[in-house]
Formats: C-alpha cells, sequence, structure tokens
C-alpha cells in the first residue's frame, strides 16, 4: 500500500473545531501523521493548497444492501465524501436472515432491476453471518456496517400477517436479533410506518431492542407516524423515546421530517422534545436528508396498512372483491386528504412501464381515464412502484439541518449513473445528499459552518455506532479522506435527472486507498465490512 501524504491542507478535523493549514501522512490504511509543515517521506504527494481536508462522511441511513453485492464499484455515494455506510435501515435487512416469508420480500426487492448482476443465482446464505461474509467477498468502494431489521425478523418468523407474535414466535425472533448482532451487525431498525412493522405493539419491540441494548449497539427507527397519518408525529416521537428508555439502548431517530402539511411548522416543538430528553439522560439523536421530498414505495405511500396484511398476494385478493376494492379506495383516498396530494407523488421506479417513471400520479390517472386511486389500483396490479413525494415544508426543513442533534444522511442507495444500478427516477439524494448540504445548507443558507457541517457527517454519526477509530483526523484513525474545494462544491443530480455524479470533491480515500482521483473513480473497491466498533 503506498504511503500517501495530503500536504498544504486547510484541515476540518471532524470535532467541530476551527480549521487550519497542514500536512496528513497516510499508511496500511491509518493516518500516521499530521504536521505543520515538516514534510515526511511519501510514494503518492496530492497537493491540497486551496482545498479542505475532512475525515471520510458517514452515511448513517442508507438502504444500499443489496448495491454491492449486485456492482462492487457502485459510485455515486463515495463520489459524494461518503466513506461508510450504515444498511438495513427502516426495519428492513433484506438480504438477511433468508427464512421463511424474508426469502420471498428480497425477491420482491431484486424486482426493481430487470438485471440483478446474477444475484439471484449467487445466493448462497441464509443467516446474517453468511450474509456479511457475502458481501466482503463482493468488495465495495466503501466500508459498509450492517443492522438487523425488524420487518424481516417479522417475515422470517411470522410472515406478512397482522397480528401479534406468540411466545415461541418472539422468542424466534429474538434469538435472530441477537444472532445477527453477535455475527457483526451494529444496529436494531424499525420500519413501524411501514407493513408488517406497523402490526407490531410497543412491547414486542422493546422486547427485540433489548437484544441490541445488552450488546450496546444501536436501535435506529423509521418512527410510526412522521404526520398525521396514525397516532400523530409526538406520539410517534415518545414511542421511540421510550423504546430506548425501556431497552436500555441508544436510539437514532431516522429521517427527521414533519411529514406532510398537516403537521407543517412543528420542527421547533420536535427538537424541544428531543432535547428534554437527552436532557433526561437519554442517549437520542436524529438524521436527516437535506430536501423537501420523500421516497418510499407507492404501497408505504398511500396504502391503508389493512391492506397490506398478507403480502401481495393478500392485498391482489382484496383488489379482486368489488365490495373490498372499494373499502381500499376509499382507504387510499382518506389518506391523500390527510396530505398525499397525487400531482405531489412521481413514479420513481416501475419495472412493468417504464415510461411512467417521471409522471406523476394525477398525469397517469388522467391517460388512463380514471381516478387517481383507481390509478394507484392499476399500477400496483402490474408490479410494486417506488415513488417519490412533495411532504415537507422548507422552513421545517432548515430548522432540523441546523440542529447540532441532527446528523446528515440520506436515505438513498449507492447507485452509478450506468450498468445495473443506474435504473429509474431515484430520489436525488442517492447522489446529492453531502454535496446539497454543503452547497445550500453551508455555503449559500449560511445555517451552519463547514466546520459543524463536517462534524454531523462525521464525528457525530461515528459516535452513535460507537465508533472509536473513524470520524475524525487525528493520528491512528482509519485514512478515510475527502479533499474538497468547500466553495465549488456541487450536487448535479435533480428530481428529473437523478443519475449525475456531484462536482467539488476531488478526491476520496478509503482505508488509504484512493478511490476518487481528480474526481474520476480508479477502479478500487478497498471498502471493509466494519462489524464491531474498532473495524
Amino acid at each position: 500500500m503506498d504511503k500517501i501524504e495530503i500536504k498544504n491542507a486547510t484541515i476540518i478535523d471532524g470535532l467541530g473545531g476551527d480549521p487550519y493549514v497542514g500536512n496528513l501522512y497516510l499508511n496500511n490504511g491509518k493516518i500516521v501523521a499530521m504536521t505543520h509543515g515538516e514534510s515526511l517521506d511519501s510514494d503518492i504527494s496530492i497537493d491540497a493548497t486551496g482545498k479542505v481536508v475532512t475525515p471520510g462522511f458517514i452515511d448513517l441511513h442508507t438502504h444500499s444492501d443489496l448495491s454491492f453485492l449486485m456492482d462492487s464499484t457502485a459510485q455515486s455515494k463515495v463520489r459524494q465524501g461518503v466513506t461508510m455506510e450504515l444498511i438495513g435501515n427502516c426495519g428492513m435487512s433484506p438480504a438477511a436472515p433468508l427464512i421463511g416469508e424474508s426469502k420471498e420480500m428480497l425477491m420482491l426487492n431484486l424486482s426493481r432491476y430487470e438485471n440483478n448482476g446474477g444475484l439471484t443465482d449467487k445466493i448462497d446464505w441464509t443467516d446474517y453471518a453468511g450474509y456479511i461474509d457475502a458481501s466482503r467477498k463482493a468488495g465495495a468502494t466503501l466500508n459498509i456496517a450492517f443492522q438487523i431489521g425488524h420487518a424481516t425478523l417479522r417475515s422470517a418468523v411470522i410472515g406478512q400477517e397482522d397480528r401479534p407474535p406468540t411466545a415461541d414466535e418472539l422468542d424466534k425472533m429474538k434469538k435472530l436479533a441477537g444472532e445477527s448482532l453477535d455475527a457483526g451487525a451494529l444496529g436494531f431498525s424499525t420500519g413501524l410506518f411501514y407493513a408488517p412493522g406497523y402490526y407490531a405493539r410497543t412491547d414486542e419491540v422493546i422486547a427485540i431492542a433489548e437484544e441490541a441494548g445488552k450488546r450496546n449497539k444501536l436501535y435506529s427507527t423509521h418512527q410510526r407516524d412522521e404526520g398525521a397519518s396514525s397516532v400523530g408525529l409526538f406520539v410517534s416521537l415518545n414511542e421511540a423515546i421510550e423504546i430506548g428508555r425501556r431497552a436500555e439502548c441508544k436510539v437514532q431517530i431516522s429521517h427527521v421530517k414533519c411529514d406532510t402539511f398537516s403537521v407543517w411548522g412543528q420542527a421547533e416543538k420536535y427538537l424541544e422534545l428531543l432535547e428534554s430528553t437527552v436532557t433526561e439522560g437519554l442517549n437520542v439523536r436524529g438524521d436527516q436528508y437535506p430536501y423537501p421530498r420523500s421516497s418510499t414505495s407507492i404501497t408505504g405511500a398511500v396504502f391503508p396498512r389493512w391492506a397490506l396484511s398478507g403480502g401481495r398476494d393478500g392485498t391482489l385478493k382484496i383488489m379482486a372483491d368489488e365490495d373490498e376494492r372499494g373499502n381500499l379506495i376509499d382507504g387510499i383516498n382518506e389518506i391523500i386528504e390527510k396530505g398525499r396530494t397525487t400531482d405531489g407523488i412521481m413514479i420513481a421506479r416501475y419495472v412493468p412501464d417504464e415510461s411512467l417513471e417521471g409522471k406523476n400520479i394525477t398525469e397517469i390517472a388522467d391517460s388512463m381515464d380514471t381516478t387517481p386511486s383507481e390509478a394507484v389500483l392499476r399500477i400496483y396490479q402490474e408490479g410494486e412502484a417506488m415513488v417519490v413525494m412533495q411532504s415537507m415544508d422548507e422552513k421545517d426543513v432548515d430548522t432540523f439541518a441546523k440542529h447540532p442533534l441532527i446528523a446528515v444522511a440520506s436515505d438513498g442507495s449507492s447507485m452509478s449513473t450506468e450498468g445495473v444500478l443506474s435504473v429509474g427516477k431515484p430520489h436525488p439524494r442517492s447522489y446529492g445528499t453531502n454535496p446539497t448540504y454543503i452547497e445550500h445548507f453551508i455555503n449559500e443558507k449560511k445555517l451552519v459552518s463547514l466546520q459543524e457541517g463536517i462534524r454531523k457527517m462525521t464525528s457525530l454519526p461515528a459516535s452513535r455506532l460507537g465508533l472509536t477509530n473513524r470520524g475524525r483526523l487525528a493520528p491512528g484513525y482509519a485514512a478515510d479522506i475527502v479533499i474538497m474545494e468547500a466553495d465549488k462544491v456541487k450536487a448535479n443530480a435533480t428530481f428529473n435527472d437523478p443519475h449525475q455524479y456531484p462536482s467539488g470533491i476531488t478526491h476520496v480515500i478509503v482505508n488509504g486507498e484512493i478511490v476518487i482521483e481528480d474526481e474520476k473513480f480508479t477502479g478500487k473497491t478497498p471498502g471493509a465490512m466494519i462489524t464491531d466498533f474498532n473495524s
């Protein structure tokens, strides 16, 4: 491995302190020295005059569980400066464990890709240890940390049914969670907004979260309601806090938001509750993607949860019954009336008819000469669709973006502008989260300083996972490094044209290997599987 010198750099160490000029020296995957002008021996010298050097960004909320198994060179995240992703979020760890109906759910995920790089034929594992081993063999451009998902556990043990677990089933879920955490997963996640996680009562979640708590690992949650769709924003937040309190674990609130117009303007109140909880002594934080639009499946967006019990087959049976179809349409209309405007819901990925991608539900309904809710059912009849939705107020987004308890995270996946991962019109967060935060929230709006913004991308997320050697620039820490022209950083991905890499981030180094050099991909995949706090 080459000895690398980064000289004349404006150094931001990740802890929030003032920048200073100096040199960094990397060897054997570590930062070995930092000097204020003294030159040391090196094989490669990078002149960073006029550029900012920071720790690699750590993305706490991603869905790249399958990305690198399909294409180990996925670049959309690493080109943003992301050198580590935490996967398995929102209760979904689709690649493991593969038991019972959870394997069916994996096949449903893979159906979004007409060509999945032959992954279907490569799956020869059932447990989380096997998945981590397969990920290690596949390689990646960046480091990967893992979580075990509650919805996957439920699918494996109970299926998609709307009912509580038996005592034996709960024990099986706890056992699978513990085995996954012991195999190297650094957290347990829930997606209580989605089926089948939605069907779980709080006590069920606490019982499983205790497995994370007693191992000092993270509990992350897509809370049960981010708006007014069921129990409400604040009851839902209090549920997440109570789970952490009773399970004695760290809590990470995923993609913090005030979702739909019924709760717009509540960001300050939300943060006050978060602050008071921290003052109480609970270890609770949040993360956020810096956009006013969200993305999910069409069923997650507008289908009532009662209609999803039993999985896709159960929903299709409801749709085939004239009376039940009417009830389902009423349920969809009720959700739309609560804040899901159909002209604000755009199809992002739809394998049965790619011509619908980029069109909103109102446009599609007009072309079908039918109502929006009926159009939704016709779309789902042929297959699941991914959607992008207008759901947040920019003032709330700004309020969350500047708060010190909120990390920057994408809720996206590692993708590429070509190949199997270049399909559809995904949310641009997969290509532009960190550049967007730097470009708009730091450079333009000046909501936070550059060093504070970098802290929210580096040492803050590292601390959530308990990592002891990543997230800051210091001798002995992993050589995960970003070099950028901070005032020129630009997110080029848009909602209409999302498959575009950012500009202004010139170099990205992962474990001492240069992956991005002068904004070009070097072809290297030095990412490690982060399976303990010292990895």
